[in-house]
C-alpha cells in the first residue's frame, strides 16, 4: 500500500538517506550462525590489530573509520584521573575503569571511593539504573532495591571523577560538562594515547563526554596501557585492572574470564559491540560489531587473538569455550555460532 503523502519521503529526504548509506563504514562479515548446514545469521564488523609501536599490523573492515568506544574508554579516563592525583587501592582503581555488574562489592566500592574524599552519592551525576548483571539485578530487586546511581554500571568512574574534582579544587557542579577542567584533561589524554584527534564528541549513556576515534587508535592506546613502564599512570591502571578483573566487570563476566586466562592483559568491553584488548607485549586489538550484537564480541575476539598467535586462543586453549557456541534444535546441536576464519589472518604455524 502506498503511504499517505504526509508519511512519504521527500526528494530531500531520499537524497539525505542515500548520502547516509554512502557514508556507512565498510564493515565486513566477521561471525555467523549456522543451522542445518546453512548460514542463518551474520554479524558484520571491523577489527584493528596494532604492534608494540602502535602501527597497524592488520585489519578487517573499517579499522580507521571513527567509532564510539563507549565504556572501553574508561581505562583512558582513569589514566587521566591518576595523572590528576587520584590515588586509590588497586581494587578501587579497577572499579574506576569498570562497567561493573552491580554486586555488593561494586556498590560498596563506589561508596568507598566517595568517602575517601569526604563525599557521598548525592554528588553523582550519572544516570540511575538497576544492576547490570542478571543475577545481581534479580537479587537487588528481590531485596526491595530500586534504580539508583550507585547501582549503575559506571558509578565507580563517576565516584572517581568527583573525587578528582575535590583533589584539584575543581567545581563538582558541571563535572560532566565538556568544558570542565576534568573533561579537558581527559580529552587531552585520549588524544595522546590514541594518537588521534577525535573527529567529534557526543555524550555517552551515563552522561560523560564521548569521542569518536578509530579502532586503530583505540587498539594503540590499549597496547600502550598494557606495556606501560612502572611508575606511570598507565601502568597503575593496567595493574589495577589485571589484578582485579572481577572489579572491572563481575565474577562471571566474559571480560573477567578473558583477563584471568591471559595474565597481564588489559581488556574492556563497551556497549554496541565494542571490545578492546591490550597484550603485555604492547600489541593492541580493537573490535566493533556493526549491529551492536553482544553475542559476536567474544567469539570474534578469541579468533582475532588466535591470529595474533596468542597460545591461549588456540582451539585447545583455555579461551576455546568463548570462541564458539552450539546452536540447538530439539535439544541437540544442529549448528554453530563462530567467527569466520576468512576475515582474519591465519595464525603462524
Amino acid at each position: 500500500m502506498i503511504p499517505p503523502a504526509s508519511a512519504a519521503l521527500t526528494l530531500q529526504d531520499a537524497a539525505a538517506a542515500a548520502r547516509a548509506v554512502a557514508d556507512f563504514p565498510a564493515h565486513v562479515p566477521l561471525a555467523a550462525q549456522t543451522r542445518g548446514g546453512m548460514i542463518e545469521g551474520v554479524h558484520y564488523g571491523s577489527v584493528a590489530a596494532t604492534d608494540a609501536d602502535g602501527v597497524l599490523l592488520w585489519a578487517a573492515g573499517a579499522a580507521t573509520a571513527p567509532v564510539f568506544p563507549r565504556s572501553a574508554l574508561k581505562p583512558l579516563q582513569a589514566v587521566a584521573m591518576v595523572r590528576a592525583g587520584l590515588a586509590l587501592p588497586d581494587e578501587l582503581l579497577a572499579l574506576a575503569a569498570a562497567s561493573h555488574s552491580g554486586a555488593a562489592m561494586h556498590r560498596d566500592g563506589a561508596r568507598r571511593i566517595l568517602s575517601l574524599n569526604g563525599l557521598d552519592e548525592s554528588v553523582l551525576a550519572n544516570t540511575e539504573d538497576l544492576p547490570y548483571g542478571i543475577r545481581e539485578r534479580e537479587e537487588w530487586l528481590a531485596g526491595g532495591g530500586h534504580a539508583d546511581r550507585v547501582c549503575q554500571n559506571c558509578s565507580g568512574k563517576h565516584a572517581a571523577m568527583v573525587s578528582v574534582c575535590v583533589l584539584n579544587d575543581w567545581p563538582l557542579e558541571g563535572y560532566l560538562d565538556p568544558g570542565h577542567p576534568l573533561q579537558q584533561l581527559i580529552a587531552a589524554t585520549v588524544e595522546e594515547l590514541t594518537g588521534e584527534v577525535p573527529s567529534l564528541w557526543t555524550t555517552d549513556g551515563c552522561g560523560t563526554p564521548l569521542p569518536a576515534v578509530s579502532l586503530a587508535g583505540m587498539a594503540r592506546s590499549y597496547g600502550r596501557l598494557a606495556r606501560a613502564a612502572g611508575g606511570t599512570a598507565e601502568a597503575a591502571v593496567a595493574r589495577a585492572m589485571t589484578t582485579h578483573p572481577e572489579m572491572v566487570a563481575g565474577a562471571d563476566r566474559d571480560v573477567t574470564l578473558l583477563m584471568r586466562a591471559l595474565p597481564g592483559t588489559v581488556a574492556k568491553d563497551g556497549f554496541e559491540g565494542i571490545q578492546l584488548v591490550g597484550l603485555p607485549d604492547g600489541r593492541g586489538l580493537a573490535i566493533k560489531i556493526s549491529d551492536g550484537g553482544d553475542r559476536a564480541r567474544l567469539p570474534i575476539t578469541v579468533r582475532a587473538l588466535a591470529a595474533l598467535d596468542v597460545p591461549e586462543a588456540a582451539p585447545d586453549g583455555p579461551l576455546a569455550a568463548l570462541a564458539t557456541r552450539p546452536v540447538l534444535g530439539g535439544g541437540r546441536q544442529v549448528g554453530v555460532f563462530a567467527a569466520l576464519d576468512g576475515a582474519f589472518p591465519a595464525p603462524a604455524v
